[in-house]
């Protein structure tokens, strides 16, 4: 039997805990320094533009494809293990175009898609104001409709993997943080310091978002990851906007707008890089994400404001979003963290990654034996 320990429980550190929870040969224990879902998961609107993205080839269309087609059996799953209710948007993403707008790599895409077994639908303008009314501006020339694209609720669902991770036998030590990882490179047992003593492990997976930087100063390559701060608005409007039989996420120019039942949206969110150590809300951002949005659907000009949320996504600097890889000269210690706007659609394709890594490596292992 290997002991994991799984540091960090957003939406990632939960997935790998659940991925992880599924192998027998593994005993895993999660650390986090408060409840789940707090940090980067609670700073995210839970929107998947998987299919809709330009992500074409690679590394990074592999994860986005293999996440939206795992989410599609993982929801169900979840909610029959738990009993508890995911809310999961299946009517697609619209996103809007506007004068200026280069449709011609949009024709690329959707027929890059196409051969991929995926749909993208080309709206004119016409078919916009038909399928969305609520959408008006005069600059707008028409849409792309991703219907295979998802938004879903990340507490939910971080919950969701909690609760079935540990009913597979995963132990989870919240307000017990890992103050520190003390190993050397060429050992095969770590050992955390945690405010609750010292523990060993065999495999460490570091998924601690903004927390990942502290704790790899033992490597000769330190991880740094910096925050880049979201804010958002939830809204309630006096009648259901546009179409009460399609509600899709609209986006355009930065701006979400997301439905979340009983009249209620989420509006934004912002992208706020701190100029200096602190990191501070900008009124004036949130503002202007907010005009935005009503100049796109003036009916949110009577929307009642219901909540004001803001929130810190980690995200790598001088490297690429996200980071799935052995920490240098650690090859027990795996990074899976710096998602930045993507942790939850990344979320199930990452902790398929860092569970074969590890399964790879145990079979090495034995096979080194024979």
């Amino acid at each position: 039997m290997s002991r994991v320990a799984v540091i960090g429980c957003g939406v990632v550190g939960a997935a790998i805990a659940y991925e992880l929870s599924q192998v027998p040969e593994l005993q895993v224990t999660v650390f986090d320094r408060q409840p789940p879902a707090q940090a980067s998961t609670g700073a995210a609107l839970g929107v998947l533009m998987g299919i809709i993205s330009h992500k074409v080839k690679g590394n990074a269309w592999d994860l986005r494809r293999r996440s939206m087609r795992r989410y599609e059996t993982l929801i169900p799953e979840l909610e029959g293990k738990t009993g508890n209710t995911i809310p999961f948007n299946r009517q697609g993403i619209v996103l809007l175009c506007f004068e200026g707008d280069d449709l011609q790599s949009w024709q690329h895409l959707a027929q890059t898609r196409h051969d991929q077994g995926y749909s993208l639908g080309l709206w004119d303008l016409a078919e916009l104001q038909v399928r969305c009314p609520h959408i008006q501006n005069s600059r707008l020339i028409g849409a792309i409709h991703s219907p295979g694209d998802r938004q879903l609720d990340p507490t939910a669902l971080t919950l969701a993997f909690v609760e079935a991770a540990r009913q597979n036998g995963v132990t989870f030590e919240f307000n017990n943080p890992v103050e520190k990882i003390e190993s050397l490179p060429d050992e095969p047992i770590h050992r955390l310091s945690t405010s609750a003593g010292v523990v060993e492990a065999d495999w460490v997976v570091l998924s601690a978002g903004l927390g990942t930087t502290p704790l790899t100063q033992v490597a000769s390559t330190p991880v740094e990851i910096r925050p880049v701060l979201g804010q958002a608005i939830r809204i309630k409007v006096s009648e259901m906007l546009g179409d009460r039989h399609f509600q899709p996420v609209i986006t355009g120019e930065d701006v979400h707008l997301v439905p979340l039942g009983n009249r209620e949206y989420w509006v934004g969110a912002t992208v706020e890089f701190p100029t200096d150590a602190e990191v501070r809300a900008d009124q004036a951002q949130l503002e202007a994400v907010w005009q935005k949005a009503i100049a796109l659907c003036p009916a949110l000009a009577t929307a009642e404001r219901l909540q004001a949320w803001s929130g810190l996504r980690p995200r790598p600097h001088n490297q690429p979003a996200p980071i799935i890889a052995p920490l240098v000269g650690y090859n027990r210690v795996l990074l899976a963290t710096g998602h930045y706007r993507n942790g939850v659609l990344l979320a199930p394709a990452t902790a398929q990654t860092v569970c074969k890594m590890i399964m790879d490596a145990m079979v090495m292992n034995e096979e080194s034996k024979t």
